[in-house]
């Protein structure tokens, strides 16, 4: 009996001295730290979809925000002087990897920092921007996913006349101060061009522009909208979706969200997919593997989106060959 209480005493004994060794081991774990720099504003439903798809495609890696790593996260709202403000920001705050949603926030990002890596998502021509050397073989400190190719804006042209035969011409929103913005317009003009149909640019410099650029726009008969990719679309999206509604105009979008959100049809690439892998790209770069040795990726999935009720309130009449290529229907 008194060998046994000797024995568990020990035991006890052993597991009280290990707790401290324990808890040290713990402590003396590295915490990594990962910036993350968004164009949308922080009360974005969609903006926030992406942001818990980033990490919980980290925790599934096995980085959890609070434990082995710190997650500094800034929404810009699509706001230029902020982005410069939180791109020196991000800098200073020395993390190991940052994630940068578009070429409005890569941009700034580099001219902050040639040493921090840095994954970006959405981005439409980063060779031709100059953020890395080739897609192949990057080069520098940054890698990440392209948005689509340019030849993909060809294809919005085709859509919006085959869901709205008559248009006879078209208002392109862009933002004519990030550079895929004349690479989009090129290839929607020479689309354009073969369909025989009118393109006037709009620009998207802040609501008001927008609103009297669309409403002067509608006055003309036969109209159709086509939205191109850009953090200043995207923040004003509902407004856009809005004036489409309002003056009856068919429109496509870059993006399903917009369709989410009421707009009538879009096709891109899958956002979402985008930060699940921009994810694992984290987590190799972590793990020690260095952006110039990381292939720039192009998008591997495209998705057709359709609104059915927009259609049916702009009277129109989806095609059954459109609506059989369709990868989500909203009723």
């Amino acid at each position: 009996m008194v060998e046994m209480r000797r024995r568990q005493f020990n035991i006890l004994l052993g597991g009280a001295a290990a707790w401290p060794l324990a808890a040290r081991a713990q402590q003396s774990e590295r915490v990594r730290r990962i910036g993350v720099l968004h164009t949308s504003a922080a009360d974005d439903p969609h903006g926030q979809a992406r942001n818990t798809a980033f990490l919980q495609a980290l925790a599934q890696s096995g980085w959890i925000d609070g434990r082995n790593v710190r997650i500094d996260i800034r929404w810009s709202a699509a706001d230029a002087e902020r982005v410069r403000r939180y791109a020196a920001e991000m800098v200073t705050l020395a993390p190991d990897v940052i994630l940068a949603t578009g070429s409005a926030v890569v941009a700034p990002l580099l001219q902050a920092t040639r040493s921090v890596p840095v994954v970006f998502v959405l981005v439409p021509d980063p060779v031709g921007s100059g953020f890395v050397d080739s897609l192949a073989r990057p080069g520098g400190n940054a890698t990440g996913f392209m948005l689509y190719e340019y030849s993909t804006y060809g294809k919005y042209v085709e859509l919006l006349k085959e869901v709205a035969p008559g248009v006879t011409h078209m208002a392109v929103l862009r933002d004519a101060a990030i550079t895929s913005g004349i690479g989009q317009f090129g290839v929607i003009q020479a689309m354009a061009a073969a369909l025989k149909l009118e393109v006037i640019p709009v620009n998207v410099r802040d609501a008001a522009e927008i609103e009297q650029a669309v409403t002067s726009f509608a006055h003309s008969a036969n109209g159709g909208l086509l939205v191109t990719g850009s953090p200043l679309t995207f923040l004003h999206r509902s407004q856009i979706i809005a004036l489409a509604a309002r003056h009856k105009l068919p429109a496509v979008y870059y993006e399903r969200a917009f369709v989410a959100d009421g707009g009538l049809l879009s096709y891109g690439s899958d956002f979402i997919d985008q930060y699940r892998r921009a994810a694992a790209y984290a987590d190799r770069i972590l793990k020690g593997e260095k952006p110039a040795d990381l292939p720039v990726q192009a998008p591997t999935k495209y998705e057709l989106v359709i609104n059915l009720k927009t259609a049916k309130a702009l009277d129109l009449t989806v095609p059954d060959t459109l609506l059989a290529r369709a990868d989500a229907v909203i009723e």
